[in-house]
């Protein structure tokens, strides 16, 4: 990894509505240039849902130009090839990718659905939150990492480390 030039990331999920939506905006804004930000799913939506919108929008990110798309997008002839492909959902980490361009480094933080949440209005708008800022911590914890200094099995530790900080939605096994 080189200091001088902007990172690929790709963040997958089943539907790319919510959680995906909300880590490229986030990603977009903290990295600061540093880093290109997407997202895609395996089963697009083919709507970004508006809760998400809100949120970022709550928060101060951007909330213009986001569409629900295929991870096919991705894998074809002149898409961008990507150095870090996250998943953020349990559905899309176990379903079969394709095969990405460049063998890109891949990690699972997965962040429990909050477009699945039922209830008020209130509820709904706190479950967005709650996604929100897990991803914001984990997109954190991954801008902190040494990216040009780093070997890359230290830096794929770290990765796996960081999908299960707090909120992860499955427990992963800890690497012995």
């Amino acid at each position: 990894m080189t200091p001088d030039r902007i990172y690929n990331v790709l963040f997958l999920c089943t539907g790319n509505s919510a959680r995906s939506i909300l880590a490229e905006s986030i990603l977009e804004t903290e990295g600061k240039g540093r880093f290109k930000a997407y997202s895609a799913g395996s089963q697009p939506k083919g709507e970004v849902n508006p809760y998400a919108l809100k949120e970022l929008a709550a928060q101060g990110y951007p909330t213009a130009g986001f569409r629900s798309k295929s991870w096919d997008e991705f894998a074809e002839p002149g898409a961008p090839e990507m150095d870090f492909i996250f998943t953020v959902c349990d559905s899309a980490a176990g379903e079969a990718c394709p095969v990405w361009i460049g063998h890109p480094m891949t990690a699972h933080w997965g962040v429990e659905d909050p477009a699945v949440v039922e209830g008020s209005e209130v509820d709904k708008g706190r479950a967005f939150a709650q996604a929100a800022r897990f991803l914001k911590n984990r997109i954190s914890a991954f801008l902190s990492l040494p990216l040009s200094s780093i070997d890359k099995l230290a830096l794929e530790s770290h990765l796996r480390q960081i999908g299960t900080m707090e909120g992860a939605s499955i427990k992963q096994p800890k690497a012995s």
